[in-house]
């Protein structure tokens, strides 16, 4: 037999699930798998034997995965050794897929869970298994490269932009609004806060300032937009990533006493506060509310964009194609061949192009004043979030799947 198996790790987004259904509904057509197994929690779940063969499903409720948030399959942050090292976890991985006759492995994940797909495909590479492993991207942060965009992000940035033009509103019913800070995701990367520079009224921008990670942060030049701002409209609106960091690339927010992710990432969070103490304490006004959006940016089916769902279950479904060709250590792409009309097209670069790199936000999009962003950063952002997907309801609530 000729099976395979999918599954997920990393941080969830609102789209990553159409990419798992992409890939099982483009075999339920070709028939090239003769049976499709589901890993839960990742490649931990898989180490642990917690696989489910999708046959023994109901299938409309596979199906609606596709409009159904978060990661269906399960996640996991594990970190896999140098096989050279330690290579138990490569043999008893191996050894379980070939127990159940895969032949291929789709992972679908960000920058660390293209880290286990390079080393098992160089794992399989040095040794006589013949498993492909295919990896499938996905990340809100959009911070792999290699791919015009990550599949999760487009909905992440629609719902930023959305969230931001009615936290506008209600923080601006007063004649003393004072100031709004929002705190978006993004550890290493701005994407996230430079989207919200979608939001708009009357074509009129809403957010004043922007911080990003790529911009070394100066509290006094922060201190000083501020000020400058709000003297010129009695309010102002900022977004910063919690991610920025000082000129000695420390982040201006990590948590003294938290532990490391497994990946050694830093648990971060209370940069919108810091920002808040900043202005309180420098006396511009006393009048500072803050919203960190916290999970919400990756799991917000109701506003995502059909684009992305489209291209989420695109990707998946190209995976198919690629192990038909024999590719294995390869992430499926999307290039963007046109800007307007918007024009892109699936393809496929080597894992090592990938893991452990990061596409950061382009320092040329990022203005003079390094506290906002430019046109061409816009012209590039609007395609991602256009269209609303059509959700089924039931009893006037989002109709989610969960199948295990």
């Amino acid at each position: 037999m000729r099976n395979c198996i999918i599954a997920q790790s990393g941080g969830p987004t609102a789209v990553i699930n159409a990419s798992a259904v992409g890939i099982y509904e483009k075999n339920l057509e070709t028939k090239y798998f003769d049976k499709v197994y589901f890993g839960i929690n990742g490649i931990e779940g898989i180490l642990n034997k917690n696989i489910i063969d999708s046959d023994s499903l109901n299938k409309d409720n596979v199906l609606n995965l596709k409009q159904t948030p978060s990661s269906g399959l399960g996640s996991c942050r594990y970190k896999l050794a140098d096989y050279k090292i330690n290579s138990y976890d490569y043999d008893r991985v191996i050894n379980i897929l070939d127990e159940y006759e895969i032949d291929t492995l789709f992972y679908i994940g960000g920058n660390d869970s293209m880290d286990t797909v390079m080393k098992f495909s160089q794992y399989c590479k040095n040794t006589t298994c013949k498993i492909k492993f295919i990896g499938i991207p996905k990340t809100i942060d959009n911070d792999l490269l290699g791919t015009d965009n990550c599949p999760g992000f487009g909905s992440a940035a629609k719902l930023i932009s959305t969230l931001i033009m009615e936290t506008y509103l209600d923080f601006s019913i007063y004649k003393n609004n004072g100031i709004f800070i929002v705190e978006t995701m993004g550890r290493d990367t701005g994407w996230l806060a430079a989207s919200s520079s979608l939001a708009r009224l009357n074509d009129t921008p809403l957010v004043d300032l922007i911080y990003l990670p790529e911009i070394d942060f100066y509290e006094d030049k922060f201190i000083e937009d501020v000020r400058k701002i709000f003297k010129e409209k009695n309010k102002a609106y900022i977004v910063a990533s919690e991610g920025i960091r000082d000129k000695y690339g420390n982040f201006i927010c990590e948590q003294k006493t938290s532990a490391h992710d497994k990946f050694g990432h830093s648990q971060l969070g209370g940069v919108s506060n810091y920002l808040k103490n900043l202005i309180v304490s420098s006396s511009i006004t006393t009048r500072v509310k803050t919203l960190e959006l916290g999970v919400i940016q990756r799991c917000a089916m109701h506003l995502a964009s059909d684009t992305d769902l489209k291209q989420a279950a695109e990707v998946g479904a190209y995976g198919i194609e690629l192990s038909k060709k024999g590719y294995t250590g390869v992430m499926a792409i999307i290039n963007r061949t046109c800007n307007n009309p918007y024009k892109y097209e699936v393809s496929h670069t080597d894992i090592s192009k990938i893991a452990n790199k990061t596409k950061h936000f382009p320092k040329e999009w990022i203005n003079e004043e390094c506290n906002y962003i430019t046109d061409e950063a816009l012209n590039y952002l609007y395609p991602l979030i256009q269209g609303k997907p059509d959700i089924k309801y039931k009893n006037g609530l989002p109709y989610f799947s969960i199948i295990y």
